[in-house]
C-alpha cells in the first residue's frame, strides 16, 4: 500500500491528472471515502490527466456519467442511492469487459461481487478541512498507475 496527502483541492486534482496520464485501458479505480472526501476531485484530475476536457460532475444522482477521450471512455458510476445495482449490474459488467473502458466507482459494496479482481483501490481519509490522506491499494499488474 502506498499513501500520498493532499493539502488541497488542487493537490488532490494533480493526483487525478497523474493517474489518469497513465491509463490504458480497462482499469477498475474503486474510490472509498465520506461525502466531501475528494473523490469527485480526483476524477475531475483523473479525466483531464487522460486528455478529455469535459466538465466533471458528482454521479451522485445520475448513478453514471461517462467521460470520452481520443483513447478511451472513463465510466464514473457511483451507488450511494442504490441499496441493490438492479439492471446497472449489467451495464457495469459490460463496461469493465470492455478495454477502451476505463470503470471508476463510488460506493462500490453493492456490486462488490461483479468487480474484476484485479484493481486499484483508493480510500480518501480527511485529515483537516483541507488536508486528504488518499491510500492507494493495487494489484502488482496496476502498480504503473501509482
Amino acid at each position: 500500500m502506498e499513501e500520498k496527502k493532499s493539502t488541497s483541492e488542487k493537490d488532490t486534482q494533480q493526483i487525478g491528472i497523474e493517474i489518469g496520464q497513465k491509463l490504458q485501458g480497462g482499469e477498475l479505480i474503486v474510490l472509498e471515502g465520506d461525502l466531501g472526501a475528494g473523490k469527485t476531485t480526483f476524477v475531475r484530475g483523473l479525466v483531464e490527466g487522460a486528455g478529455s476536457k469535459a466538465a466533471v460532475s458528482s454521479p451522485s444522482f445520475v448513478i453514471k456519467n461517462e467521460y470520452i477521450t481520443d483513447k478511451l471512455i472513463i465510466n464514473h458510476f457511483d451507488f450511494y442511492r442504490l441499496t441493490d445495482p438492479g439492471i446497472l449490474a449489467e451495464t457495469l459488467t459490460e463496461t469493465m469487459s470492455d478495454k477502451k473502458n476505463v470503470s471508476v466507482i463510488e460506493w462500490s459494496d453493492i456490486v462488490k461481487s461483479l468487480l474484476n479482481k484485479d484493481k486499484l483501490i483508493i480510500r480518501f481519509k480527511v485529515l483537516s478541512n483541507n488536508e486528504r490522506l488518499l491510500e492507494f491499494e493495487y494489484d502488482e499488474n496496476l502498480k504503473y498507475l501509482v
